[in-house]
């Protein structure tokens, strides 16, 4: 788990940012945070497949201080917003879908799979650019969810597992965390 205190740092700064450096830039000063990798749908833009936003109020502070790298994987792959439901099926997760042993399909029964996979590396080309080793990641989502994702039935019903990016970033040694996880911290 991220500290409490990696959330805040900086939050004192005139730029709001870790050392006073715009956006928390590894070129930043010594001892900066890098920026954290966030789900831009958390940050309260409208990219979820339905087109609307779910904003949390202590990612947009983040995003507030120049703290944080938007990202949507699910755009970064080519998909529209809004777009279909997808869920990786099959009792797949992001870690069968990276090895090519699981699939993502929409509701429509089209395989959005490596829509998923182009979305999860652009995801992490991001996460490598900014020196990312954090992300906040919408729970529960085929490209961000960790731990619990959808079952592939479409019925609403979780399980064990995580997205595609999710795992791909976990893989690559960021630590991910969910909106979820930031309950009972401060921004």
């Amino acid at each position: 788990m991220v500290s409490d205190d990696r959330l805040v740092a900086g939050a004192g700064s005139p730029s709001g940012s870790p050392g006073g450096s715009p956006g928390g830039s590894p070129g930043g000063s010594p001892g900066a945070e890098p920026p954290i990798l966030v789900s831009a749908c958390l940050a309260g833009l409208a990219t979820t497949h339905t087109g609307a936003a779910k904003p949390n109020r202590k990612v947009m502070e983040l995003v507030r201080q120049g703290r944080a790298i938007l990202v949507c994987p699910e755009q970064l792959g080519g998909l529209p917003t809004p777009r279909l439901a997808a869920e990786i099926v099959e009792g797949a997760s992001g870690a069968s879908v990276l090895d090519g042993e699981g699939r993502v399909v929409d509701t429509a029964g089209g395989d959005v799979t490596s829509s998923y996979l182009r979305g999860a590396r652009e995801a992490l080309k991001a996460a490598r650019l900014a020196g990312s080793k954090v992300a906040i990641l919408k729970a529960r989502s085929p490209s961000c969810g960790k731990d619990r994702i959808h079952d592939g039935t479409f019925s609403g019903t979780l399980r064990d597992g995580s997205g595609v990016t999710a795992e791909l970033l976990r893989r690559e040694g960021l630590e991910i965390l969910s909106e979820e996880d930031l309950e009972g911290r401060d921004p």
